[in-house]
């Protein structure tokens, strides 16, 4: 039986959770997840999660923040003017914003605070700081 190695085209059912066993994303009754081991399409800690299975083997691997999705970096926390922000955008905290930068590029970042005088925005991944859980079945390789 062939292992998954790096330039594979795979397909991996998984769920993945929190250390405390909170589920942040599952694959549970949709198609597979595909991508191409090493081209840096998952997280790496994911991509080397899955190098070596053989299809049909399950397992479950342990993925470190600084292998997911980074730790929190507090570059990417902004403090606004309130008055910066048009009146007609919902600021919730926990609510999602696009930030739109000089090139065009769309940013979603979060509401972190709102006050009277400022707002504050987080662009950091949702799973920035976090360590992941995931459970992983290879059910192909191309």
């Amino acid at each position: 039986m062939s292992q998954a190695k790096a330039g594979d085209k795979v397909q991996v059912h998984y769920k993945g959770t929190l250390p405390d066993g909170q589920l942040f994303d599952s694959s549970e009754g949709r198609e597979p997840l595909s991508f191409t081991l090493g081209s840096g399409q998952v997280i790496k800690g994911f991509d080397d999660g899955v190098t070596g299975m053989e299809i049909g083997a399950k397992k479950t691997i342990n993925i470190p923040n600084e292998e997911a999705y980074g730790p929190v970096s507090e570059e990417m926390i902004v403090k606004f003017d309130r008055a910066q922000i048009p009146a007609d955008i919902p600021l919730e905290i926990g609510g999602t914003l696009n930030m739109h930068q000089d090139g065009g590029q769309v940013i979603p970042v979060v509401v972190r605070e709102v006050t009277e005088e400022y707002v504050v925005l987080d662009a950091n991944h949702p799973l920035a700081g976090q360590d992941l859980i995931f459970e992983l079945e290879l059910v192909g390789i191309n």
